[in-house]
């Protein structure tokens, strides 16, 4: 028990020492956000580096000769640019979004290597520098990873709320979706609305890809 006139102190001792505990299935979309990005805002580097290597090994047996929506990650999403020359290398025509002026559906144009990357309009973003190919080059694809910040065990996604990807993926009804996300990102259950659309799968670093039992919309 703490003395007397200490509670506060006490109180910001178990706040540093205790776990970061997740939301759980009542949980809102903004809970789970805000829990999440602290979670990664402490993974240490070598963490990552760890993850983006083991995630980039799994993707070289994604991509065979089509064509491969994937990203380039901004700030702590999971994955590298050695993930994209994996799935080039494989054979596959890669294609990067690029962020609208206006809010919209991404962009596409094609990935030919690092050197083809520059800054986009949003700071700190990369962007093939190469001729737009529109916003309905996804349907031309024969998967799409897309960045996530979670996904459950029914394909629900969680991205950070812009809402590009959910206007981007109507162009690809038809398309084979994998969340990439760390390991311990795939949860149970997530908070879903109609305009959401599930996953087929999840790309992990220490799991591989895991198939999701459900691809249609909520």
């Amino acid at each position: 028990m703490a003395p007397p006139g200490n509670e506060h102190a006490s109180n910001a001792e178990r706040s540093e020492t205790e776990p970061d505990r997740a939301p759980g299935p009542s949980g809102t979309k903004a809970e789970w956000r805000s829990h999440l990005t602290r979670r990664r805002a402490v993974t240490p580097d070598a963490a990552r580096v760890a993850d983006a290597g083991r995630l980039a090994v799994t993707a070289r047996g994604l991509a065979g000769s089509g064509t491969v929506c994937a990203y380039v990650p901004f700030g702590s999403e999971p994955g590298s640019t050695a993930l994209l020359d994996a799935l080039a290398h494989s054979g596959a025509r890669v294609l990067l979004p690029v962020i609208p002026s206006t809010p919209g559906p991404l962009e596409w144009a094609e990935y030919t290597g690092p050197s083809s990357l520059v800054p986009g309009r949003l700071r700190g973003v990369l962007e093939p520098a190469g001729p737009r190919l529109g916003s309905t080059a996804p349907a031309t694809a024969d998967r799409v990873l897309l960045p996530a910040l979670a996904v459950d065990r029914v394909g629900v996604r969680l991205g950070r709320g812009a809402g590009y990807y959910d206007r981007s993926l109507a162009f690809s009804p038809n398309v084979e979706l994998i969340a990439v996300v760390r390991d311990t990102e795939l949860v149970d259950r997530l908070p879903a609305e109609p305009h959401d659309v599930r996953m087929h799968a999840a790309l992990t670093p220490g799991r591989g890809l895991v198939r999701l039992p459900c691809s249609a919309r909520v």
